[in-house]
């Protein structure tokens, strides 16, 4: 089921837009970028290759299994990042395929994980989000436990997370504050 209002989901300095072929090269360069990409899957292939998945990809966000959102600043428009939702249950969702460049405002990795959460829990109204983080990713992990994830399990690569819409509905004055004070 198509959402029109998940095309674009605006913040206080960061909007998120739905992904499209002519994104491919932004992509596709932070992919290949060891700086952003360290603790995500490894990717292969050309920018054209990216324009392929993309053209895939828009089949699953039509049926509504997933959506891949271009992070960009809201004044001028400027791409400085990319983050995922996938794997959406009638329930659940999960997200990832987070990256933030150089080109970031104060506080992107808080507005834009506010800005995941709005979408998966109250325009997609899921109960639940479920993701994992490398257990060598050290600054996301503590993201994400600062934002008051609750860990729920490890692999031997992994930590795995669980965040509730009702935990978001108490944390989201508290995230709203420190997110105002950095604009």
């Amino acid at each position: 089921m198509q959402h029109s209002d998940l095309s674009q989901v605006d913040g206080v300095s960061l909007s998120l837009r739905l992904v499209q072929p002519h994104d491919a090269l932004y992509i596709h360069t932070l992919r290949m970028d060891q700086a952003y990409s360290t603790h995500l899957s490894a990717v292969t292939g050309s920018v054209e290759d990216q324009v392929d998945w993309i053209t895939r990809y828009k089949a699953r966000e039509a049926a509504g299994s997933e959506y891949y959102y271009l992070i960009k600043r809201r004044e001028d428009e400027q791409p400085c990042g990319v983050v995922r939702l996938y794997d959406i249950t009638s329930d659940r969702f999960t997200w990832g395929s987070w990256i933030l460049d150089r080109n970031k405002p104060p506080k992107a990795a808080l507005e834009s994980a506010v800005l995941i959460y709005k979408i998966g829990f109250e325009i997609l109204f899921k109960r639940v989000s479920v993701f994992d983080v490398r257990r060598d990713n050290h600054i996301t992990l503590a993201f994400h436990r600062r934002f008051g994830a609750l860990e729920t399990g490890l692999s031997d690569q992994d930590v795995f997370f669980e965040y509730q819409r009702k935990q978001f509905k108490c944390d989201i004055k508290r995230h709203m504050a420190v997110i105002m004070q950095a604009s």
